[in-house]
């Protein structure tokens, strides 16, 4: 349910972590547990972000082949460890052949 004031992409986020934590049988009990949460969801934006990042380098999305105009392609992903207020947290770094991308976001 909605809260009065919520704009529509954190009535929608909410509802989402409702579902997330129902189905995923998670139970909130300390700052601890708020901070695991926390440190999970920020990875999984992070990784996102990361790879439309190299989308915008190479020009093209992952699976989108016929429009690739270069010769750089993905090369897998690199594992990094963020510290956080929120704790240590792995990241999947996306890499390109070349070597060329520079993450901007990290």
């Amino acid at each position: 349910m909605a809260r009065r004031k919520d704009s529509p992409q954190k009535a929608a986020m909410r509802e989402m972590m409702r579902d997330y934590l129902k189905n995923n049988d998670i139970s909130i009990k300390d700052g601890t547990d708020v901070n695991s949460i926390m440190r999970d969801m920020m990875s999984v934006i992070l990784e996102g972000a990361l790879d439309e990042e190299l989308d915008e380098e190479l020009g093209y999305s992952k699976y989108d082949y016929r429009n690739k105009e270069t010769d750089n392609s993905r090369n897998g992903h690199s594992s990094k460890t963020m510290h956080t207020s929120y704790g240590d947290m792995d990241v999947a770094i996306p890499r390109d052949r070349n070597g060329d991308y520079e993450p901007q976001l990290i």
